[in-house]
């Protein structure tokens, strides 16, 4: 059960529309290192967490992802918004106004659409967490990749913040790391999963 706040966890304020940010920005919106690969990401992973601790911080970012693709959507959105036919074809937007108009649609800066391929969930408790945390530095990444290329103060401060929540998402992705794998050492369990042990108790008296 989530509880959803009616506004924006960073407040975007847009004077001046700009359709050659848009075609940049959606990237984070529904690219391969955008905010709803990363929420899908984190919010399926949860189900296989082996402890308690885990399975709440997947779920507290899973959701946070969620209020980031919603700062997404609303910088394209205005950034779209009431513009000119002039506007549109000066700015290269024309390809996607005519498949979309003005509306926000999951693809990349590429044209590509979403798709799951984007993201994995491997119900292994390391490797998901090594997933989260080179997601979190490619979408920093992509993040400053967007700031090298815009110059609008009104979209830089939303990007910035969201740029610092993926090098905190990384931290917090690390320290779980550790906290897994130093369970999992107190039971040998990187270097022997019990799970996939076939011997049984007698076999194992006999040295199997």
């Amino acid at each position: 059960m989530f509880q959803y706040e009616k506004k924006l966890q960073f407040p975007v304020n847009i004077k001046n529309p700009n359709p050659a940010y848009a075609k940049i920005i959606i990237s984070q919106y529904g690219g391969p290192d955008g905010e709803l690969a990363a929420s899908l990401r984190y919010l399926s992973q949860r189900f296989t967490m082996p402890r308690g601790d885990l399975i709440g911080l997947l779920t507290d970012v899973g959701v946070e992802e969620l209020g980031h693709l919603e700062m997404i959507g609303a910088i394209v959105y205005q950034l779209t918004k009431n513009l000119s036919q002039e506007q549109i074809k000066k700015q290269g937007f024309d390809a996607y106004f005519v498949d979309h108009t003005t509306g926000v649609y999951p693809s990349s800066a590429a044209g590509v659409p979403f798709t799951a391929a984007y993201l994995q969930s491997k119900g292994d408790v390391l490797t998901d967490l090594h997933e989260d945390m080179a997601a979190e530095q490619k979408a920093r990444t992509t993040y400053d990749n967007i700031l090298r290329l815009v110059d609008d103060p009104d979209v830089r401060e939303p990007i910035k913040f969201l740029r610092e929540r993926e090098i905190v998402h990384y931290q917090r992705f690390g320290e779980a790391l550790r906290i897994a794998t130093d369970n999992m050492n107190e039971k040998n369990f990187y270097a022997f999963n019990p799970s996939f042990d076939k011997c049984s108790a007698a076999k194992k008296q006999m040295g199997c």
